[in-house]
Parts: C-alpha cells; sequence; structure tokens
C-alpha cells in the first residue's frame, strides 16, 4: 500500500517468524511484515491472536525463528542494547512497566542505561515529562496515581530515550472517555513510526492509515484501515465483530 510522501526506508522487517510457547503451542507461525520509517500501522486480532508476542520480538524480549530488523539492524544478543534504544514498547498494564519509588527513577532508568551524563539525563526526564503532560511530577511515587497518570509516566520511560519507533499495547485500555481523547491526541503528536496493538477501532481510525489483522499467529490481511474496518465479513470470520 503506497502512502505518499512517506520515507520508503524500512523500519521494521520481519521475516518468516515463528514463535512457540514452551509446551509447543504456536503463537506465531511464518509471519512476514515491513514497515516503514514514519508510518503509523494498527495491529488488530482477537485475544490471544499473536499481537503482544509479534510486539516483544521487536525489542528482542522474545526470541523465535526468522528474522526481525530494526532500522536494518538484526535484533539479536549483540545488538539489543542499540535496538531497545530505538524501539520504545510501552505494556498495556502500567504497572507491568514502573516499578520504582519516584517517577524520576522510572524515567530515568532508561536514559541513564545510555550512559548518558547526569545532566542529559536530567534534561531527558524534563522533556519526556513534558511531553506527556506530567512536568513537576519528578518527586512522586507513580504507584499513587491514577491510572491515567501511570499510562502517561510509562510513556514517558520510553519516550526519555527519544525512541525511532514507538510501539503501544492497547493504550485505551481502562481510560475514561476523556483519557482515551488526551491519549490519542497525545501520540497523534509523536512524528515517529508508530506501531498500535489496539481492539479500539475508533482510535485506530484517527491513527493509523494503514491496518494489519492477526489471527491464530498468521497475518490474515494487510490493507487500508478504513477499508478493512468497512469489511464486516472480514471482521466477523476474525472475531472482531
Amino acid at each position: 500500500m503506497e502512502v505518499i510522501g512517506l520515507d520508503t526506508r524500512e523500519a521494521i522487517r520481519i521475516e518468516s517468524l515463528s514463535y512457540h510457547y514452551h509446551d509447543g503451542t504456536p503463537a506465531l507461525e511464518d509471519v512476514n511484515l515491513t514497515v516503514r520509517r514514519g508510518e503509523s500501522i494498527a495491529v488488530m486480532g482477537p485475544n490471544g491472536a499473536g499481537k503482544s508476542t509479534m510486539a516483544l520480538h521487536l525489542n528482542g524480549i522474545l526470541s523465535g525463528e526468522g528474522r526481525v530488523e530494526i532500522m536494518g539492524l538484526e535484533v539479536c544478543g549483540k545488538n539489543l542494547s542499540e535496538i531497545r534504544s530505538m524501539v520504545g514498547l510501552v505494556f498495556q498494564d502500567p504497572d507491568d512497566q514502573l516499578f520504582c519509588p519516584t517517577v524520576r527513577e522510572d524515567v530515568s532508568f532508561g536514559p541513564r542505561n545510555q550512559k548518558l551524563t547526569q545532566e542529559l539525563v536530567d534534561q531527558a526526564v524534563s522533556r519526556a515529562l513534558t511531553w506527556v503532560g506530567m512536568e513537576g511530577s519528578e518527586d512522586r511515587s507513580p504507584h499513587h496515581m491514577s491510572f491515567g497518570e501511570k499510562k502517561r509516566i510509562s510513556l514517558a520511560t520510553v519516550l526519555s530515550m527519544d525512541p525511532e519507533i514507538l510501539v503501544l499495547d492497547e493504550p485505551a485500555t481502562n481510560l475514561d472517555p476523556k483519557g482515551r481523547r488526551e491519549l490519542i491526541e497525545l501520540v497523534r503528536g509523536f512524528e515517529v513510526t508508530k506501531v498500535i496493538i489496539s481492539h479500539d477501532t475508533g482510535m485506530t481510525r484517527e491513527l493509523c492509515d494503514r491496518l494489519i489483522i492477526i489471527d491464530d499467529g498468521r497475518i490474515v490481511a494487510d490493507g487500508h484501515t478504513d477499508e478493512l474496518l468497512s469489511d464486516s465479513r472480514l471482521l466477523e470470520l476474525h472475531g472482531l465483530l
């Protein structure tokens, strides 16, 4: 699918990716996908289809059979540090991402592991918190925040590393309408490659021109978001209606 004005260089390349759980159950089967730089794609599918499993391969949390490349660099052991500075993965549940006593420590964790100077770490924290509208919260405990605030802080933890690819797993889950709208506008403003895993068709239409549907560990559709979401037969067949 051609997108006028889009950078044709690849941000993500997945070739023949398969992954099996420890008991042998297949989670992904021969997945092939290319995402160009600056593209925003949505990934949809029924629960257990393999969406999050695929996302976890993008920064090497999981490693299956096949090949995954980020900005032309293979996702493998020797490259993980560089890969993880390029791919910011925001989990569905912010409590899986926030583990430090203060917001400052959580948001600075990535930059500190990048071996930046303290001055640059402080700048990265301030910049990320400003981006998500949480400036001034550095000394607060994330564990005493509202769910929506936690979502923003978890996003800041990856933005502090200035990633080139942003991967969001069910970003609107459990947000109230106001929080959902604010999140959509926030994400829209980030001019990076975006992969958004979501059951929220409204968010998908607003943020992504391209939609991937995964079912039973395989990509079963790849096309323009509005066209695929208008195909009720396709959506019903793959448990999305």
